[in-house]
């Protein structure tokens, strides 16, 4: 059957006029994600893995699609199964009838699952807790397509590679071997299988058991490309953070944290180019998600840092350069890089989605990256990055407002805009990028060249962040640019706010010839606190957020749900992104607003409780009132960066903290904590020294800040 796909975005579905099933992209909500960047396991519940997305991945490349165990004619019944932290899984399952005098089980199989960068490790447990001698031959089948991950993605796995049987020294001895176009995958087992059949690749154990006994063995994968990895692992002991620990009266809350930070410790990389920075150390940052961008994303790490700023200013200073080294230097319009501009992804080569979809190695079409790298330096300075290491990235700074500059005098309203030159790139450059996402009121989409309502905020914000650093630091240009910035918001004001039946509102976008794309959306709470609004305009809008269109009891739905082609699936278009809801409290927050930044909090809260503590990249938009647990987003990463650091940013909004080192000030408001009392969170960071919070039931915050700091209530 002839077959169409048009993929719309890197970091959403693809769509087609004629589907087959190989064409669909898996679905990912029931999978067990272990996760050492950058490697991964997905397996089903039960922890076998064969079909879909499921595999061992390195590097952007499936080094095992299948690996699956039985035991013979036996029937193995699943019982239990999940994660331990972040790169470690459990699965306990029962040979039914094996061995069985009572109705009670009697021999049981565990798999521990452990992933480390290159490397996955099985191990099986087979106990007998009955009175009877018992005999199997528990049979391990492993395989794999070695498929680049573009073609998991949209469904086009290429065909098995077979296994060949190869011989080594060590542990396991002979064991079975892949490889293709420099990628290498090698099993092996110890002890040593009683078969080894290629390229069947499967592994067979004759397992004998006297009652009490136990028997195991252990299968080691390997996988590395002959370049090597693009972005190594960091280091395990060199984590840019101080762990948080956070004990309130509600435990959603702390597992919520406790789950997320260990995902964001898994989804470290290292740029392999950190010694250009002359910092003397390794620069970190963090991957955007598993499975699907499990690399560097400009704006995903950016805003994934900016998060974890209350944590430390480490990973911020490592984004922040990582980026720096690949910040636009010439005008090249296959990649869309331009002078001063900050990238939107990186990988090992090309992505051919289709005919008319592609990706380079290196692609820079973000709009919204480059304001962020800006205030993410300004707020990195703000909570204490070191003076020398802020001075050194502000050549970076003036290139970046350069660009923003640029960017918005070729518009004739200036405002900053985007649009697909290549005619083979993102149609939608913010980060709601797919290409239906932008769209009127009566579900027209937008034409581009298109401006978003948020970028224009965030624009707002860099200037006057970039204003504030070349001030500090005694470079000039600090007065154009918060005359820039007022400019920016006079015209935002008089362009983009429209109304309906419940008042006035910011338009989500202008298209091509200016005239506002009036849909209801998320992205309000993209505007808040950024100072592009006055008070009324933000009263406005944070009545509008906590309306039952948009706050769906999980959070913040991406459209309206009384808007034209409202759908709780679609991956822009109705969806909730934990993210942008946390953005949102945050905003409310800084607006002056905790009570609606409260209820929505409550509602990730809930959502984060039905994913056990693992908030994916989105999740389905029905709401509450459509029962208790959110619905999946089937094809979600899980985890994902800026998901799992919106625990730290929902908890410093509910403490109403902020920093200012260089005026020698914390603050700490609580807003809605007293909803958490009594609560204490300890090793948080600020000026690169410890920082503790406790809050009573009746109020009383007692705060341990570094010396040096005082210590601000309201």
């Amino acid at each position: 059957m002839d077959t169409t796909v048009k993929a719309l975005d890197t970091n959403g579905p693809a769509t087609a006029a004629t589907l087959v099933a190989t064409d669909l992209q898996p679905f990912l909500h029931d999978a067990v994600v272990t996760l050492y960047a950058p490697s991964f396991v997905i397996s089903r519940p039960d922890g076998q893995l064969g079909g879909g997305a499921d595999g061992f991945y390195h590097g952007d490349s499936r080094a095992l699609s299948h690996l699956t165990v039985t035991a013979g004619s036996i029937a193995l019944a699943p019982v239990v199964g999940g994660l331990r932290g972040a790169d470690r899984a459990d699965f306990r399952a029962i040979l039914r009838g094996l061995g069985e005098v009572t109705p009670d089980p009697a021999v049981a199989l565990n798999r521990r699952r452990t992933v480390a960068s290159g490397r996955l490790e099985e191990s099986f447990e087979v106990t007998n807790a009955g009175t009877q001698r018992v005999g199997f031959r528990l049979t391990v089948t492993a395989g794999t397509d070695l498929a680049p991950m573009e073609r998991v993605k949209t469904g086009h796995a290429p065909d098995p590679v077979p296994a060949r049987e190869e011989g080594g020294a060590g542990p396991g001895g002979s064991g079975l071997a892949w490889s293709r176009d420099g990628f290498a995958v090698r099993l092996v087992s110890e002890p040593a299988p009683d078969a080894l059949e290629a390229p069947e690749g499967r592994l067979s154990f004759d397992v004998e058991l006297a009652p009490g006994a136990s028997w195991t063995a252990t299968l080691r994968c390997t996988a590395a490309h002959a370049d090597g990895d693009q972005f190594p692992a960091a280091p395990a002991d060199a984590v840019p953070w101080r762990t948080p620990a956070l004990r309130s009266a509600d435990r959603r809350f702390d597992q919520w944290l406790d789950q997320s930070v260990a995902d964001a410790d898994r989804l470290r990389l290292v740029d392999p180019r950190s010694a250009e920075g002359g910092t003397g150390g390794v620069d970190q940052f963090l991957a955007a998600g598993a499975p699907w961008f499990l690399t560097l994303f400009g704006r995903d790490s950016l805003w994934a840092a900016r998060m974890l700023l209350p944590l430390g200013t480490e990973l911020a200073a490592g984004t922040l350069r990582t980026l720096a080294r690949r910040q636009g230097a010439v005008a090249d319009p296959d990649t869309e890089e331009q002078p001063g501009k900050i990238l939107h992804e990186v990988r090992r080569s090309t992505q051919n989605f289709n005919e008319a979809f592609a990706v380079p190695p290196v692609y820079y079409g973000t709009v919204d990256a480059t304001p962020l790298w800006i205030t993410l330096l300004h707020d990195s300075w703000r909570w204490g990055l070191a003076p020398e290491q802020v001075e050194q990235l502000l050549p970076h700074t003036e290139s970046a407002l350069a660009w923003i500059r640029d960017q918005a005098a070729e518009a004739d309203d200036g405002f900053l805009r985007y649009v697909d030159r290549t005619g083979r790139g993102l149609a939608n450059q913010g980060w709601k990028d797919s290409g239906d996402a932008i769209r009127h009121r009566d579900g027209r989409l937008a034409d581009p060249p298109i401006a978003l309502c948020e970028v224009q905020a965030y624009a707002y914000e860099a200037a006057r962040s970039g204003a504030a650093l070349l001030r500090a630091f005694g470079r000039p240009g600090a007065d154009v640019w918060e005359e820039w910035a007022e400019g920016l918001a006079t015209r935002f004001r008089k362009h983009f706010w429209v109304e309906d039946a419940r008042g006035a509102y910011p338009a989500v976008a202008l298209d091509r010839d200016g005239r506002p794309v009036d849909s209801v959306t998320s992205g309000f709470g993209h505007l808040l606190g950024t100072g592009l609004l006055n008070q009324e305009e933000s009263a406005a809008l944070a009545a509008r957020l906590t309306g039952p269109d948009l706050d769906s009891g999980h959070g913040l739905r991406t459209l309206s749900s009384d808007s034209v082609g409202f759908n709780p699936y679609g991956y822009h278009i109705g969806s909730i992104w934990p993210h942008d809801t946390a953005i949102a409290v945050h905003g409310l927050v800084r607006a002056g607003f905790p009570d609606a930044a409260a209820s929505l909090a409550a509602g990730l809260l809930t959502a984060s409780a039905g994913f056990a503590g693992r908030l994916p990249e989105l999740f389905a938009g029905h709401g509450a009132e459509a029962g208790p647990r959110p619905a999946p987003y089937p094809a979600s990463c899980r985890p994902q960066a800026w998901a799992a650091a919106s625990s730290v940013l929902v908890l410093r909004s509910a403490l109403g903290l902020d920093a200012d080192v260089p005026g020698g000030t914390v603050t700490v408001a609580p807003a809605f904590a007293g909803a958490y009392a009594p609560l204490t969170v300890t090793e948080l960071q600020v000026g690169g020294a410890r920082l503790d919070i406790a809050l009573a039931a009746d109020g009383t915050v007692n705060t341990t800040a570094p010396e040096g700091l005082t210590v601000v209530s309201a």
